[in-house]
């Protein structure tokens, strides 16, 4: 779920490596990477419709179901644009989605939240942290794609502010549940880092957008470094804002 306000990777300024429009078609290795980017964000979209519509049983009015099936129908609408730049690219989406199911299903199978808070602490935190990995990269893809990735990650539909009103309002009737969110949102972080480096190190082409090459400037390891700790610092951001520590 993508939240306004989102990271700026031009704090770490490179020479945009995909500044050309027609880069995506005339560099194979280049158009590999996005179709492999394009699929990994397309089924994570997809597993959250899945997750949020599971987790629209467990609200506990019928507003707050109408809310989770709302933001439900914004992920999966977010789906068709970009199968369609994998299309344009030369792909199938389809094909270019089975690569990371296992390593999406597995993060979802790990932190299957318990109850209806946990289920609305991992929208906010849990697709927020993706996002925010997604918009780093994106300083690295070609402008069409770029745009398309930026957009569907700022897309929400004001629903950060419906879950955020939510958890707050139920840490101010029972403040002992705080301490169980907090820690559940720690264990989102945690799993969602290793979860993402797990893709990274099965996809060397992910892993080359970010590192660059001898034709195209990259991140070094100090900048990699710098990006996990904007990262970390906007995940801080979102626990505060629910009320919780990090």
């Amino acid at each position: 779920m993508a939240e306004s306000g989102g990271i700026d990777p031009v704090s770490d300024p490179v020479s945009d490596p995909a500044s050309d429009p027609g880069v995506a078609g005339d560099d194979p290795g280049y158009r590999a990477a996005v179709i492999d980017l394009l699929g990994v964000i397309s089924y994570g979209e997809i597993t959250a419709f899945e997750r949020l519509a599971e987790d629209a049983k467990l609200a506990p009015t019928m507003q707050d179901k109408m809310a989770l099936a709302s933001m439900a129908a914004t992920e999966l609408g977010k789906v068709a644009p970009l199968h369609q730049r994998v299309s344009e690219l030369g792909g199938d989406p389809f094909e270019a989605m089975a690569p990371f199911g296992d390593a999406i299903d597995n993060f979802h199978r790990h932190t299957a939240p318990s109850d209806w808070l946990e289920g609305l602490v991992k929208a906010f935190v849990g697709d927020g942290l993706a996002d925010d990995f997604y918009r780093e990269i994106a300083a690295f893809l070609d402008p069409v794609t770029r745009d398309l990735v930026v957009s569907s990650m700022d897309e929400d539909g004001g629903h950060a502010v419906f879950v955020v009103d939510r958890v707050r309002s139920v840490i101010a009737a029972d403040p002992t549940v705080a301490g169980r969110l907090a820690l559940w949102g720690r264990r989102l972080m945690g799993e969602a880092l290793t979860q993402a480096q797990r893709v990274a190190a099965d996809r060397d082409s992910l892993t080359a957008l970010l590192t660059g090459g001898v034709d195209r400037p990259g991140l070094d390891l100090a900048a990699l470094g710098r990006m996990f700790t904007r990262l970390t610092e906007r995940h801080a951001d979102r626990m505060a804002q629910l009320g919780l520590d990090s």
